[in-house]
């Protein structure tokens, strides 16, 4: 069994009320971040030191038990000896640092090992001191057979520090961590409320460095979760409150156009996409963090239906075709269906192709019916997009059609 040793003691310095695990990084504290690093790396049971026990502590027992993790909260290092066997592993992080996930999981997730850094890389940083050449890098992995030692050390020693000089005397493996991931803010010890504050925008941009910026609406909600996600995670607003906003445009969309007003419509469709993908990635960070758990992917794809449902309804009712006298009634739904139809089949017919990513860009969709509703005839706006998405799935098609007229399946003929 893994065990996780966490620490609430040290104090901001400046504010004796403060206390470094406290402070928050995207709306959750560095030890609600630990906590998500501690279940990643499979520990069934979360142990924190601290005074005494708060709502703070309270709320991340919480977390730890929908995590299916046991939580305890100890005042001295001596009780930790109850609560780790000889046979079990034990995570130990300081107080204060954050990683990225990635690097944490895959630098500690195979067997007892000290992280370190070079001793004049470390210090400045805050980092203690191991001896001449190296100080540690503020995560440990042991054997629970160590922490016995504890009990022949004064009670008050801070048991990070200890179980640190413990390790090493027990020759430990050490691992220099990567200067690398100290270059790009990748794993820092936050002391302080303005260092947390600094570290904020750096580490949105971390998660979200991979995100899929493949078409102009989704660069524009990257853009906005790079510019604006720190201060809104900051706040405690939540990705669920951004997506709630989604759906309102949306409906004030909805309703602009069945009051008459299509082309304002179809722009705050626009916008709707483009705020429901702003909020899929504040959710992607909360996820990649390991602060939340929520896929959410199948309420998304639901979403993404009703949106492009909105949009037909749209089409349907701005169109002139109803007006003409002895036309079936439906008629005008027809075009706007077979347009969102194409967009969709073309993007799953070739999903690595970088243009067809435009086609699942609802904003570029939407900017250009608003366009079409004021400025030109919109039935025939609507009919050209339908008539150029069917050509370039022909010549889609004739691009993978094999020297004889086949199709070509995985690069070969079928």
């Amino acid at each position: 069994m893994r065990v996780a040793l966490l620490s609430l003691m040290d104090a901001v310095p400046g504010e004796p009320q403060g206390l470094r695990g406290l402070l928050p990084i995207g709306g959750r504290s560095i030890l609600r971040h630990q906590l998500g690093l501690s279940l990643g790396l499979g520990c069934s049971r979360v142990v924190v030191l601290a005074e005494t026990l708060t709502n703070d502590l309270v709320a991340l027992q919480h977390a730890a038990e929908a995590g299916g993790a046991r939580f305890h909260v100890i005042a001295s290092a001596r009780a930790l000896a109850q609560l780790v066997a000889a046979e079990d592993e034990l995570l130990v992080l300081g107080e204060g640092l954050l990683a990225m996930p990635e690097d944490a999981l895959r630098l500690l997730g195979d067997g007892p090992v000290v992280l370190t850094l070079p001793v004049e890389t470390g210090l400045p940083l805050g980092f203690e001191r191991i001896d001449i050449n190296s100080a540690g890098a503020g995560a440990m992995l042991l054997p629970g057979k160590l922490i016995a030692a504890l009990s022949d050390l004064p009670g008050d020693w801070n048991p990070g520090s200890a179980l640190l000089r413990i390790a090493s005397q027990a020759r430990i493996v050490q691992r220099e961590l990567p200067a690398l991931l100290m270059d790009q803010g990748r794993w820092r010890l936050i002391r302080d409320e303005a260092e947390a504050h600094r570290a904020e925008p750096g580490w949105v941009r971390l998660h979200t460095a991979s995100a899929q910026v493949r078409s102009p609406g989704s660069w524009i909600a990257a853009g906005v979760v790079r510019w604006l996600g720190p201060a809104l995670l900051h706040a405690g607003t939540r990705p669920y409150v951004i997506a709630l906003g989604a759906c309102i445009t949306a409906l004030l969309g909805a309703g602009a156009g069945w009051f008459g007003w299509c082309g304002p419509g179809f722009a705050m469709l626009a916008l709707a996409w483009v705020v429901h993908q702003v909020a899929g990635l504040l959710a992607r960070v909360e996820r990649d963090s390991l602060i939340a758990w929520s896929g959410g992917a199948p309420l998304d794809r639901l979403a993404e239906w009703v949106l492009d449902g909105i949009f037909v309804a749209l089409c349907a009712w701005r169109s002139e075709i109803p007006k003409v006298a002895g036309v079936p009634w439906g008629i005008a739904w027809f075009p706007p269906v077979v347009l969102f139809l194409l967009l969709r089949l073309l993007r799953r017919l070739q999903p690595d192709e970088a243009w067809t990513w435009w086609l699942s860009d609802r904003f570029i969709t939407g900017t250009l019916l608003a366009l079409g509703s004021i400025l030109l005839p919109f039935d025939f706006v609507l009919r050209a997009l339908v008539v150029s998405l069917m050509v370039a799935g022909l010549i889609f098609a004739r691009r993978v059609e094999g020297p004889a007229g086949g199709m070509r399946a995985g690069g070969k003929l079928a």
